[in-house]
């Protein structure tokens, strides 16, 4: 299981990411100031959420020093929206930001993301019950039969069954699949979805694989 510290004042909201991340088999690591985060934070830590009001060192100060013990992934949590306040974070070394309040799902699936890309899948094959991906190979099966997917079809359906089940948000799928989030936007995305979506079904008719997250993104069902 991966360790993620939580750094964050709030008592309820600590307790609220604590229940929701060990419901989805983490191991959590508790830290309620900056000071005690920088004292918790070691070698087992495999992600930070990052509360940005904290009472002494709050978060902007602790950052550099936290990826410096060890340069693990940190998602900023804040009331804060102001985009320039975002940007100045990213200049520190933050590798995501969350604006409260936020939507569980939606911090589930960027967890999921930044620790995939520190603990990268390097299996050549993907499967589930009825698919499987050839990553070398660029292909796709369901039932043994060839899905004809196209590059991004692939990359897309490849997001979602690593995921496992998770959600994946759509932020995420035009930052892994398109590498830009202005490459592409919800339209372009729901075209893809649909074909793949349709391809599965003239070979699998009575099953859905992928569900709808409204206004969030998408996960893959086995």
């Amino acid at each position: 299981m991966k360790n993620i510290l939580i750094v964050e004042d709030d008592q309820n909201i600590h307790e609220m990411l604590k229940k929701v991340l060990q419901k989805n088999h983490y191991n959590i690591k508790s830290a309620y100031s900056g000071t005690e985060a920088l004292l918790v934070h070691g070698p087992d830590v495999d992600l930070i959420i990052l509360d940005l009001m904290l009472p002494g060192k709050n978060g902007e100060d602790i950052i550099k020093e936290l990826k410096q013990i060890k340069n693990t992934p940190v998602i900023v949590t804040s009331a804060i929206s102001d985009i320039d306040k975002k940007l100045d974070l990213f200049k520190l070394d933050a590798d995501d930001y969350v604006t409260k309040p936020f939507n569980n799902d939606e911090l589930l699936a960027r967890i999921n993301v930044h620790i995939s890309k520190k603990n990268p899948i390097t299996f050549e094959t993907i499967k589930s019950k009825d698919i499987e991906l050839n990553k070398q190979t660029y292909t796709a099966t369901c039932k043994n039969i060839n899905l004809n997917l196209s590059k991004i079809e692939f990359a897309i359906l490849k997001l979602l069954m690593q995921e496992n089940g998770r959600v994946v948000t759509k932020s995420t799928l035009f930052d892994t699949v398109w590498n830009d989030k202005n490459s592409a936007d919800d339209n372009t995305l729901n075209v893809h979805i649909s074909k793949i979506r349709n391809k599965l079904k003239q070979i699998s008719p009575n099953k859905e694989y992928i569900e709808t997250i409204w206004s969030i993104g998408y996960k893959f069902k086995d």
